[in-house]
């Protein structure tokens, strides 16, 4: 049994080049201290309306933005519920994939997998041949599967739902929205999400997601759909309020605040070449010294996932850079714990920044 570990608040501070959550501005911290207010007061309407409206244009879209207190988890359930009546096609490359074909069959949906190793990428030519034999409310796919490293073809993917307008396309965004840039409706997108502790760069604790008109007309239709994440329900009270309909983590969404004016700032665009350049500088370095876990070609913007070709103790690496040099990366997950380890390049960081990760391990490591 779990014993009780006091937290004392007296740890030192690590810099985190985690797959999230990742470094956070002073500011935005800060701003989660401003005194508590009512979730039905006006000041709550111009907090939430002023954070839906700039991830709006932040994200460069004209599809409907829910923004929820919960984690990523919580869209898989709402997404699922909202446009899946029988059937969903969720194409399998890593724990993260084949957690949201199994949410889908908790709720009582039909799966069908199309199940790749661990490392692969999805290939749209194997999504249209499954579409051709059978008829599917929706396709759930994983963008950045945190736990490979490899960035799918969403885009590819996304061009040829074009064909089936009656399939649904629900991307799991969660480790590079805002680090990645995607144009939405460009790619028949009907709901993307992520987490703000990701590439976004805030605390954890709230979830969002956008809703194209489609999508919010199939849940209509519905004679069930989530209650919390309901597009309807968060939607129309939006309409109605410029509220949650439910009591919202306050002080988050004030750092949310604080935090999207920095990446309006910086704009998309620009954030998306950073992290670019930082993936770069990432995969460079792994090839000169290990190897890359992806496949060549479809690499993470946001998360590069190792090969442990030294085959150096993983877990004793990640352990002694923390404590010499108070910096915390991540080993591999779950079955390549030490195969592999991650480094997260999103949200705040910088080349130089991620370079100072890379010459800690280097020197930690011996090589």
């Amino acid at each position: 049994m779990t014993k009780k570990q006091e937290y004392t608040g007296e740890y030192p501070n690590k810099t985190l080049y985690l797959p999230g959550p990742t470094e956070v501005r002073e500011d935005v911290i800060d701003a989660m201290a401003e005194p508590m207010f009512g979730h039905r007061m006006d000041r709550m309407t111009d907090l939430y309306t002023t954070i839906v409206e700039d991830t709006k244009e932040f994200l460069d879209t004209d599809q409907e933005v829910i923004i929820l207190t919960a984690s990523g988890t919580e869209f898989w359930e709402a997404t699922t519920l909202n446009l899946v009546e029988e059937k969903m096609l969720v194409p399998t490359s890593g724990a993260f994939s084949e957690r949201q074909a199994n949410v889908a069959e908790r709720l009582g949906k039909a799966v069908d997998r199309i199940e790749y190793d661990w490392g692969e990428a999805v290939k749209p030519e194997d999504i249209r041949d499954a579409l051709e034999e059978n008829d599917y409310d929706a396709v759930g796919a994983v963008m950045n599967e945190t736990s490979t490293g490899v960035r799918n073809p969403i885009e590819e993917i996304g061009d040829l739902l074009g064909d089936y307008p009656d399939t649904y396309f629900i991307v799991d965004a969660i480790s590079c929205l805002g680090g990645d840039f995607i144009d939405i409706e460009g790619h028949n997108i009907d709901a993307i999400f992520t987490s703000t502790q990701k590439a976004f760069a805030m605390p954890p604790g709230l979830a969002v997601c956008t809703v194209s008109d489609d999508a919010y007309e199939r849940e209509l239709q519905k004679d069930s759909a989530s209650w919390y994440g309901g597009f309807q329900r968060c939607l129309d009270y939006y309409d109605r309020k410029g509220q949650t309909h439910s009591t919202p983590a306050i002080p988050i969404m004030l750092a949310y605040r604080k935090q999207m004016k920095h990446m309006l700032e910086e704009g998309h665009q620009a954030r998306h070449e950073r992290h670019q350049e930082m993936a770069e500088y990432t995969r460079e370095w792994a090839r000169e010294h290990f190897g890359l876990f992806p496949e060549e070609g479809y690499e993470s913007q946001t998360v590069t996932c190792v090969e442990n070709t030294r085959e150096i103790d993983v877990a004793e690496t990640v352990e002694q850079v923390s404590e010499e040099y108070d910096m915390v990366f991540s080993s591999g997950y779950g079955s390549i714990s030490e195969e592999s380890f991650r480094i997260g390049h999103m949200g705040e960081h910088t080349v130089e920044s991620i370079e100072e990760l890379t010459d800690a391990i280097e020197d930690v490591a011996g090589l």
